[in-house]
C-alpha cells in the first residue's frame, strides 16, 4: 500500500543536511536550526515531510525530541522522514530541549491549510476511536499523552499514519504512547479511510 509522502529528491537532500549537521563542530545553543525544515514560521514544510511545530504542545515536543535523541522513533530504515530528523536530535541535551521549546512556544500559532479530502461521514465514524484519546473535537489531551491533531499539516497526519500502520513507528519497546497508537490503527483498513479521517479532522479546524 502507498502512503502520502514527499518526493524522494527532497528526501534525499534533507538527509545529506542531516548527516552534515551531526558531523559538523557544535556550539552551546546552536540547536535552534528547525527552521531549516519546519520553515521560518514553523509552519511545515511538505516537500521535505517536516511538519507544524507552531502550536505544537511543549510536553509533546519534548517527547519527540527526546524520542528521536534516544533512537526510540526515527530508527525503522523505512521511515525515511523519522531518519532525517533522528541526527537532527541526535546530540541534543535536556537544556537544549528546554531550549527549543521555549523558542517554538514563541511562534504564532495558525492551522495549516487542507490539501487532503474525503468522505467526512465516513471519517467521523473511524475517528470515534481516536476521540477516545485525542478528544471530541481532537482538541488533545496531555494526562493521556495524546496531542491535538486540529489544525496540523493533514498530509503529516496521513504519513504518520501509514508509518503506524505499516511498523515504521511505535515498534521500539520504549514507545509505550506508539504501541498505543499503533493498536488505534488498526480500524483504517486502507490508504481511503486514513484520507476520511483525516479530512474529517480539518473539518474540526472550520
Amino acid at each position: 500500500m502507498q502512503w502520502i509522502s514527499p518526493p524522494k529528491a527532497a528526501l534525499l537532500g534533507l538527509l545529506l543536511f542531516a548527516a552534515l549537521a551531526n558531523a559538523a563542530e557544535r556550539e552551546p545553543y546552536n540547536d535552534r536550526y528547525c527552521a531549516t525544515c519546519h520553515g521560518a514560521d514553523g509552519r511545515g514544510n511538505e516537500g521535505v515531510g517536516a511538519p507544524r511545530l507552531a502550536g505544537m504542545e511543549d510536553w509533546y515536543l519534548r517527547r519527540q525530541l527526546e524520542n528521536y535523541r534516544d533512537g526510540v522513533r526515527g530508527a525503522h530504515p523505512d521511515d525515511i522522514e523519522g531518519l532525517a530528523m533522528r541526527p537532527m536530535a541526535a546530540g541534543l541535551t535536556d537544556e537544549s530541549i528546554r531550549d527549543i521549546i521555549d523558542w517554538v512556544g514563541g511562534w504564532e500559532s495558525v492551522a495549516a491549510a487542507p490539501t487532503i479530502s474525503g468522505d467526512i461521514a465516513a471519517g467521523e465514524a473511524l475517528y470515534q476511536t481516536c476521540a477516545t484519546c485525542h478528544g471530541p473535537v481532537a482538541e488533545g489531551n496531555e494526562a493521556l499523552g495524546a496531542p491535538a491533531l486540529t489544525g496540523q499539516n493533514d498530509w503529516y497526519m496521513a504519513a504518520q499514519l501509514g508509518n503506524f500502520l505499516a511498523g515504521y513507528r511505535g515498534v521500539h519497546p520504549s514507545d509505550v504512547y506508539g504501541a498505543q497508537m499503533r493498536a488505534m490503527t488498526t480500524v483504517l483498513a486502507s490508504e481511503d479511510d486514513i484520507r476520511n479521517v483525516v479530512a474529517y479532522i480539518n473539518s474540526l479546524s472550520e
